[in-house]
Formats: C-alpha cells, sequence, structure tokens
C-alpha cells in the first residue's frame, strides 16, 4: 500500500476529475487562521481513493510543506476554501515535513497520523478500533482521517437577481451660437444754417441839403462774413446688446421595470426534525 500523486495515477484527470484539479490552489484553514494551499494530491494507489491534501504553509508557517487526511477537511467548492476541524496552527508547525514521495513510508504516516488521532477521538463519538500494526494497517481502519463524508459539510447558495441602475454621460446635441453682418441703409436727418446777405435800399425821408465830409470818396467798402453749416456725417460702432450664453440642467426620474428572480431554499426533512438558522 503506496501513494502517489492523483494527477501520475489519474493521467487524464483534468477531464475525468475536474474536481480534483479545482482543489489545487485552495486555501487551507485550521481552526485560528490561514495555514496555506494546496499543493498536490495523494491517492491509494491500490484503489485510487484520495488520501492526503498537500498543503504548502509559504509563508504562513516557515514554508514547508504537510500531509492533511482528507477526513479531516471540509471542502467548499463556491469559496475555493478547505476547514481542518480542530487543527490549531501550532499543530500544523509539530507536523512532519513533506520533501519527497518516497519517503512518506508507514513511519512517517504514523507521525502524521499521531498529530490528527487525538482530534479525531474527541471530535466524533464513535470509538475506532485502531489496534494494528505495520503488517495489518489499513486506511478504512481510521474513517475519520481517510474517509470523505460528502453529507458532513455542504454548502448551498441562494443567488437573487437585483436591478442596478448606472447612468452613461453621452452628447446628446450641441447649440452653436455666431454672429454676421447684415447691411441696411440708414436715413438721418441734419438741420444746417446758410447765412445770405439782404440788400435793402430805402429813400431818405428828410430832403434837407447836406455836405458830409465823406461825400464823394471812392474805394469806400462795406464788408460782412457769411457762414453756412455742412453736414458731418460718418459712423461708429456701438454696442447694441449683449448675448450671454450658459448651461442649465433640467432633472427627471426615468424609471424601469424587469422581472428579477430569486432563489428560495426547498427543504425535504423527509419527517426528520431540521434546525433552520438565519444569520
Amino acid at each position: 500500500m503506496a501513494l502517489v500523486k492523483a494527477d501520475e495515477f489519474y493521467p487524464d484527470y483534468r477531464q475525468d476529475y475536474s474536481d480534483i484539479d479545482d482543489i489545487k490552489n485552495f486555501d487551507v484553514y485550521a481552526e485560528d487562521d490561514k495555514v496555506g494551499t494546496v499543493s498536490d494530491i495523494l491517492v491509494d494507489d491500490t484503489t485510487g481513493r484520495l488520501r492526503y491534501f498537500v498543503v504548502d504553509t509559504g509563508f504562513w508557517i516557515f514554508g514547508k510543506k504537510v500531509l492533511l487526511p482528507v477526513g479531516r477537511a471540509s471542502v467548499d467548492y463556491n469559496d475555493k476554501e478547505i476547514y481542518v476541524r480542530s487543527l490549531t496552527k501550532e499543530q500544523v508547525e509539530n507536523l512532519p515535513n513533506f520533501d519527497d514521495l518516497e519517503k512518506v513510508d508507514y513511519d512517517y504516516e504514523e507521525r502524521v497520523r499521531g498529530i490528527y488521532s487525538p482530534m479525531s477521538a474527541t471530535s466524533s463519538s464513535v470509538t475506532q478500533d485502531t489496534a494494528y500494526d505495520r503488517s495489518t494497517y489499513n486506511y478504512e481502519q481510521e474513517p475519520s482521517l481517510y474517509n470523505v463524508d460528502q453529507q458532513d459539510n455542504q454548502t448551498l447558495k441562494l443567488y437573487e437577481e437585483r436591478l442596478v441602475a448606472n447612468k452613461q454621460r453621452r452628447k446628446a446635441g450641441e447649440v452653436s451660437i455666431g454672429k454676421h453682418v447684415e447691411t441696411e441703409t440708414a436715413r438721418v436727418a441734419v438741420p444746417v444754417e446758410k447765412e445770405r446777405v439782404v440788400i435793402e435800399r430805402t429813400n431818405p425821408s428828410s430832403s434837407t441839403p447836406s455836405n458830409p465830409s465823406n461825400a464823394f470818396r471812392e474805394g469806400e467798402v462795406a464788408r460782412m462774413e457769411i457762414f453756412e453749416e455742412t453736414p458731418d456725417i460718418h459712423k461708429e460702432a456701438v454696442v447694441r446688446e449683449e448675448v450671454r450664453v450658459k448651461k442649465v440642467v433640467d432633472r427627471d426620474t426615468v424609471e424601469a421595470q424587469e422581472k428579477i428572480r430569486r432563489e428560495e431554499l426547498d427543504i425535504d426533512t423527509s419527517g426528520r426534525p431540521v434546525e433552520d438558522k438565519q444569520f
């Protein structure tokens, strides 16, 4: 009775035994802390039954590898985790280091069983007959260490659908505001003044003869300046109107309606009492 690696005993296990391949790299937890990850699986070379998980403790416990009997493990495929009942981190430190499969003989396994057997006795109400020796030992004599109880601890997850509302910002359009020049004819009226000279001649009302001193002098001239207004019309650019451009946000609520599904638990007790706890 010897042990071999699962991928050697089942060369096509990746296709035929997908669960075995899935267990690799599962995280392993003791009662008080994480102790490592599954790096390999050992099977019985005569029956092909799983016997040990090889746990790589990495930096959690000095980087050594140890063996975990499959009967002590509760496998949670959903969370990809393995829990070891009644095992502490200190006990993992006391397990013999797994270096080479060739060194795993009866004496080596006895050292491993010596760590796990006390835990099996305290966690099981059934007393097993452990009277055996090197020549008569069989894995079936210790079912608490090597039998995988599929019904002992299983996880069933109930799912429900939920409506998730998100928003996406997209460009709905564009408003462009510019200006152009229009031409029109404007008319303006400007009143102007022009001066002109009016010469009035009158007959003197008095006929009394006189002899003025300035009579009959040539070159006498009367001068008068004449002014007129001319229109000064030109164009000036002035601000007629100011246009301000800004954005405001209009808020609205969009409602959607969809059918969603939810899984509920169906319990068939077959007449047996079941305690349903909710946490």
